[in-house]
């Protein structure tokens, strides 16, 4: 069965519950362990939900925030429903698709 995978980056909200509210607060921490980042790019991170990101970051971020990628990244999986295939058709009402048949009568 499919299932469908989501996740959600909490960066902000663990930041906030540390006390650190700008990307100012945060850019020296990552750059004290050596993670060289313009300030736009920990904007995005900080902002929004990084669709990659390098190992070395995810573990500079959980040691300045004291947690690990797990409080970071929040997932869940839920099944989807099965979908037909093209084999899979289901039975043709014949009756539904053909034309009723019309008889002509002389006029008169």
């Amino acid at each position: 069965m499919p299932r469908q995978i989501s996740y959600r980056w909490r960066l902000r909200m663990l930041m906030a519950a540390r006390g650190m509210f700008t990307v100012a607060e945060l850019m020296p921490h990552l750059t004290e362990r050596g993670i060289t980042l313009s300030a736009s790019q920990v904007h995005r991170l900080v902002s929004g939900t990084p669709e990659r990101l390098s190992l070395p970051v995810l573990a500079t971020l959980c040691d300045i925030l004291d947690c690990t990628p797990t409080d970071l990244i929040a997932t869940s999986a839920q099944n989807l429903p099965a979908r037909r295939t093209a084999g899979e058709e289901a039975p043709i009402n014949l009756a539904a698709r053909r034309p009723t048949r019309v008889r002509l009568t002389p006029e008169g």
